[in-house]
């Protein structure tokens, strides 16, 4: 006679059962799950909530076909578990398929792997080529999303540049302080679009060209006078409306990576008798902050 005890938090509802028991419950499971019903069907069916038990009891049936997801990726799968019948290892698959090595683990790991017929530096040369292809499939992947993203702007009204350019100067230009007042209109970056951006911005407002002036500043490792020629092609001003540029000493335990041939410095913008400026970008700016405010209140509500 087969012994049955009591014992809280086994998973199969206070039982602790001998092979018989065990043997009736399998023959259950199974019966249950050619009838087509879930895991969790069986496991609630048969108050087995034991993951290793409901293992034991379901082992070699296979899932009904209805409880299996729709995967757009099936072709792929199937390729990859041919190829790796063939005798081919995760990096020839990679290269063959150009899908991650994580995905053609998870699809393969059941069959037998291949025998090693190459040395380890071929593998390796197999590996970067991979690499390489999958680098290649996710920079066409970003590349696309961008231009996607960039055709969702199209035109820009004259109000949305001055919004845009509002954001753009609290962002990145100088901001008084309630210790310091310094009412002045300065702005600095490196990003040629940006500085194309601001200046536009300016124009929208009425600022004459005049009125700015301009310095570089960057490290004295780069190419200063190539970085000065840059800006002054960017902006198309005159000469003599570039002030002194700025060179940063070099710290040799510092690494940094704005060096090569792209690497122009920043800019600094400034706008001439800019104090009444200023304050209307601060006032503007403000303003948006509070209508933003008041449409997300809106919005919850």
């Amino acid at each position: 006679m087969t012994e049955t005890r009591r014992r809280p938090g086994d998973g199969t509802g206070g039982l602790r059962t001998g092979a018989t028991t065990f043997e009736a419950l399998r023959e259950q499971a199974v019966t249950l799950r050619r009838e087509g019903l879930s895991r969790r069907n069986i496991r609630d069916r048969l108050a087995v909530h034991n993951n290793d038990i409901l293992n034991r009891l379901l082992e070699g049936e296979p899932p009904p076909e209805w409880t299996k997801r729709p995967n757009a990726r099936d072709d792929l799968r199937a390729r990859a578990r041919e190829l790796r019948l063939q005798g081919m290892t995760y990096d020839r698959i990679q290269l063959e398929l150009g899908c991650s090595k994580s995905s053609i683990s998870l699809w393969v790991r059941d069959l037998p792997k291949p025998d090693r017929k190459r040395t380890k530096e071929q593998s390796s040369a197999i590996a970067r080529r991979g690499w390489d292809r999958t680098l290649q499939v996710r920079e066409a992947e970003r590349r696309e999303t961008k231009e996607a993203a960039s055709r969702d702007v199209g035109r820009l009204s004259e109000r949305e540049l001055f919004l845009v350019g509002v954001g753009l100067y609290w962002a990145e230009g100088s901001k008084d302080k309630a210790y310091a007042r310094r009412e002045r209109v300065i702005f600095v970056n490196s990003d040629p679009d940006m500085i194309r951006l601001y200046l536009a911005w300016l124009r929208l407002l009425g600022i004459e060209g005049e009125r700015l002036r301009y310095s570089v500043m960057i490290h004295e490792t780069a190419d200063i006078a190539g970085a000065e020629r840059f800006w002054a092609d960017l902006v198309g001003a005159d000469p003599s409306q570039f002030l002194k540029t700025t060179v940063k000493r070099h710290a040799p335990r510092t690494t940094r990576m704005n060096i090569g041939e792209s690497y122009y410095g920043c800019l600094a913008v400034r706008v001439l008798q800019g104090a009444d400026l200023y304050r209307r970008v601060e006032g503007w700016w403000y303003g948006i902050v509070g209508a933003a405010s008041h449409l997300d209140q809106r919005n919850r509500t």
